[in-house]
């Protein structure tokens, strides 16, 4: 019986390797553990094939998705929004400035951005102008640049 086989990961294994990964382990641990929950498959060269299609499949997706986020950051950084909101004389305002708003300011103008992307420590509470950083993607961000005036 052969010390190790090689399996190909089909999902990520904590202190093993990652999706799609050509790994060498025990045969039993892929026999027993591996093989069973569908967490591998033996390394043939059918398989192996079919991880490096899926691997160039996924970076070929990636990569327009990163051309899509930078093409949608270039439009971010070229408008700037304002948003009117009720505040006192002191320039507090009555409740606050949320992602939502902001979200929503960015929609009307054309770009639209998911909230949950947006990077707001906490809520705008004071008139003023602020430049907050929206996440697109792994490896690219783009600065919105917000306005808040008093109704």
């Amino acid at each position: 019986m052969p010390a190790n086989i090689q399996v190909v990961l089909q999902q990520d294994v904590s202190k093993l390797g990652k999706s799609g990964e050509l790994v060498r382990v025990r045969p039993g641990f892929a026999r027993n553990y591996l093989l069973p929950r569908q967490l591998a498959v033996a390394a043939t060269a059918a398989a192996v094939h079919r991880i490096e299609h899926d691997r160039a499949v996924a970076l070929a997706r990636a990569e327009k998705g990163k051309k899509e986020a930078r093409e949608i950051a270039d439009r971010i950084g070229a408008v700037a929004v304002t948003i009117s909101h009720k505040a006192g004389e002191d320039g507090r305002l009555f409740g606050s400035v949320t992602a939502k708003d902001i979200v929503g300011a960015f929609a009307a103008k054309g770009i639209v951005i998911d909230r949950r992307k947006l990077e707001l420590a906490e809520s705008i509470k004071n008139v003023g102008t602020y430049e907050l950083k929206v996440v697109l993607a792994s490896d690219v961000s783009a600065k919105l640049k917000v306005e808040v005036v008093a109704k």
